[in-house]
């Protein structure tokens, strides 16, 4: 029997679409519900009648509405068994040969990219930028620094964080993986020793060794930092740079609070180590908390790397730099090294989100509370013998397991259409085996049978621990 989803549920989730007309507003709403995974594919969708009923509209708006939906894609009548969801192209379209390269990957539950769908009011962002983009048509389009009015509303939101900063201080890159290439160039040479927190973004370490630097690892604890440990680590080694992620770290979601920064940053002073502070995990406090003042306010020479993949949406591919002014023209040196500038369209589109972020931001938050509670419950249930930490934001639980069994683990779970990264692929110089990351960047029905399959993995590793080995993959989040 097809899995339905109910007419009260579709209710709810399509609640205040616009109704001028109605048919249209809620062709849109169940479109972008089945595009970002909220409503899954392959569901039956409730009845007209029931719709109608639910909603309180006319039967000929759910039908309009419905017919739009087939003609866009998004929906297939079969006789005598309903409407079903779809999406244009199947389920092939939202996968990358690089990321999901092997036979079977397009059916598999991917969890081994830590990056959520895009939340509401993305696709209206791009639909009104466009409208924007024809004054800048008349120039060459090259803007190494970024779009000024993008500067600006990015230095707004460190402003409103109590970080003052001008627009002269921001750097608009292609993502924050490319911003962290662009001060590796800048502030990095062939020997250069950069201590770098383990485990940690395996993407952001690559960069570092690509520009010719020897790695510091510097553990963080399933409980948190040790800054005792780390105060050590800089004296012993006087490191040039260090690279933290202080805002729900990734993996572990630990939150570094005030204090902890403040400890750090002295510690990074008496070595004159600059920090690299990646906020790109910043936006992301699912618990409504505040969060402490960015690590920059501690450390003045602090370079902080920022992203909206995250916060907005991973095919927005925008990032920025933030770093004191002295500083601006040795990253620009670096920059046009490595390219000249992010593509327009998508600055004018961030730049509208950032303009009325709230409510976009919001409901990302709530998506993925829920989300990341619904992964919680299920480990808990499930894997009784792992133990976790629950993040208060971020993306994802750092499991850790009862041996050293991760790779193993991960390579039985994708044998059963999960995939999930080890904690080896976060060490930065190796071991971290008795852990795995486990997002919860997925609807709550795809998290759920996760779990279910993982559980099932883990069955059969517990019983025979050792690995037939586990295929390398492309890891961007």
């Amino acid at each position: 029997m097809s899995p339905t989803i109910g007419a009260s549920r579709v209710a709810t989730l399509v609640d205040g679409f616009d109704r001028s007309p109605a048919y249209a507003g809620l062709a849109d709403a169940l479109t972008l519900l089945i595009g970002d995974g909220r409503i899954g594919v392959g569901l039956r969708l409730p009845s007209e009648r029931e719709l109608t009923e639910a909603l309180g509209v006319s039967r000929t708006t759910v039908t309009r509405a419905y017919a739009a939906l087939r003609e866009a894609g998004y929906a297939e009548a079969r006789q005598g068994a309903g409407t079903f969801t779809r999406v244009p192209g199947g389920r092939s379209r939202a996968h990358d040969r690089a990321l999901l390269p092997r036979a079977g990957d397009g059916d598999a539950i991917d969890l081994n990219c830590a990056a959520p769908s895009a939340p509401p009011g993305i696709a209206h962002a791009y639909a009104e930028a466009a409208g924007d983009l024809p004054a800048y048509l008349g120039g060459h389009g090259y803007f190494p620094a970024g779009l000024p009015e993008l500067q600006a509303a990015v230095a707004a939101t460190y402003d409103a964080r109590g970080l003052p900063t001008s627009p002269e201080q921001i750097m608009i890159t292609p993502g924050a993986l490319t911003a962290g290439a662009i001060v590796a160039q800048a502030f990095t040479s062939p020997g250069d020793r950069v201590l770098v927190e383990s485990p940690t973004y395996p993407n952001a370490t690559d960069a570092l060794r690509h520009a010719g630097a020897r790695l510091v690892p510097s553990p963080v604890d399933p409980d948190g930092w040790d800054l005792d440990a780390v105060a050590a680590t800089l004296r012993q080694s006087a490191p040039r740079l260090a690279y933290l992620i202080p805002d729900f770290q990734n993996p572990t979601g630990h939150l570094m609070t005030a204090g902890q920064r403040e400890e750090y940053a002295a510690a990074l002073r008496r070595t004159r180590t600059v920090a690299i502070v990646d906020e790109a995990h910043a936006s992301l406090a699912l618990e409504g908390q505040e969060m402490p003042r960015p690590f920059a306010c501690f450390a003045p020479d602090t370079i902080t790397v920022g992203s909206a993949s995250k916060s907005f949406w991973g095919g927005l591919r925008l990032g920025w730099i933030r770093a004191p002014r002295e500083q601006m023209e040795r990253l620009t040196q670096a920059r046009v090294s490595l390219d000249l500038g992010a593509p327009v369209l998508e600055q004018l589109v961030l730049a509208r989100l950032l303009a009325d972020a709230s409510a976009i931001l919001a409901a990302n938050r709530e998506r993925l509370r829920e989300q990341r509670d619904a992964l919680a419950t299920a480990v808990a249930a499930s894997l009784p013998d792992w133990g976790f930490h629950l993040p208060t934001g971020g993306l994802a639980l750092w499991c850790r397991l009862p041996g050293t069994h991760g790779t193993a683990l991960a390579a039985e779970a994708e044998r059963r259409g999960v995939i999930i990264a080890p904690g080896p692929v976060f060490a930065a110089e190796g071991g971290l085996d008795t852990f795995v990351r486990i997002p919860w960047t997925r609807p709550v029905d795809e998290l759920t049978e996760a779990v279910r399959r993982i559980a099932d993995a883990w069955a059969v590793v517990r019983e025979r621990p050792t690995s037939t080995g586990r295929p390398n993959r492309v890891m961007v989040a």
